[in-house]
């Protein structure tokens, strides 16, 4: 059984930080690459950041969290992190971490398997 399961989020004031953590099991860790995903009210999920070795560069950013977020792996843990500081309430929204074995990056679609989510709220 593939799970995907998300914590660490929370309300947080603007300029603040949070440490989200995506813990998973039923599948060979090492064998896939991650990505973290967010969906605010009323709009599209998008891709947040990414970590992968099937492409150039091993990690990738949305330009609207380049220098705030990054993302880690703990092999040993079998958990994927996104840190993510100077939070602004634009970045508000339901956070997904997924699974992916074609290095998808920020796209959703080739994306296998999903968390439920955890919400972050960015107060002004």
């Amino acid at each position: 059984e593939v799970q995907l399961v998300e914590s660490g989020g929370g309300v947080v004031q603007a300029g603040g930080s949070l440490r989200l953590s995506c813990l998973t099991s039923g599948f060979t860790f090492d064998d896939y690459s991650f990505g973290w995903f967010r969906q605010a009210p009323g709009k599209e999920r998008e891709g947040v950041s990414a970590i992968t070795w099937k492409k150039v560069g091993s990690t990738r950013y949305a330009d609207s969290v380049k220098g705030r977020f990054t993302i880690s792996t703990d092999s040993a843990k079998n958990t994927v992190y996104l840190q993510m500081n100077n939070l602004t309430p634009e970045d508000t929204g339901i956070y997904y971490c997924a699974s992916d074995k074609l290095g998808s990056l920020l796209n959703p679609v080739g994306y296998d398997y999903w968390g439920q989510g955890t919400q972050v709220t960015v107060s002004s």
